[in-house]
């Protein structure tokens, strides 16, 4: 996993035979610039994008999001049942999993080099390239636990 510039994603993109959008860049550039264990889904892009005064439609949204993830620019996260989000996909040693309440959806961010190992190794023992690769652990926080418990 390497980190992305807008001139390595535009080469990449110039391999693959599509162009360097300035949609792309400002989506890249967006999420290079988050806060980290900040993730956005599509309408939270749109609406950050649509404060900063740049209009892009969230089909153009969807289309980039999904083609950033599957080049391993960015990772698609189901953090919330049926609801998707993104971040920038982090070398070591920013690459993490999460933890992620099935009640409240707190999510919580953790680091384990051991599964990020586990999955080069299988990767690299198939032949494969690895883009991501990422744990995501649902459980009950101990604030809903609590909650369950009877009275």
């Amino acid at each position: 996993m390497v980190a992305y510039t807008a001139s390595a994603l535009k080469a990449e993109l110039n391999e693959r035979g599509w162009r360097m959008t300035p949609q792309r860049e400002t989506i890249l550039n967006t999420f290079q610039n988050l806060p980290r264990g900040e993730h956005l889904s599509a309408e939270d892009l749109r609406d950050m994008l649509a404060e900063e005064g740049e209009q892009v439609s969230l089909s153009t949204i969807y289309r980039n999001l999904k083609l950033m993830a599957r080049m391993g620019i960015l990772r698609e996260l189901e953090l919330a049942e049926g609801q998707k989000r993104y971040e920038i996909n982090q070398p070591s040693p920013h690459h993490h999993h999460h933890l992620i309440c099935v009640r409240c959806n707190k999510t919580i961010e953790f680091k384990n080099d051991s599964v990020l190992k586990v999955g080069a190794r299988t990767a690299k023992k198939s032949g494969y390239h690895l883009l991501d690769c990422q744990l995501t652990i649902h459980a009950v926080c101990p604030t809903c636990q609590r909650s369950l418990l009877p009275v």
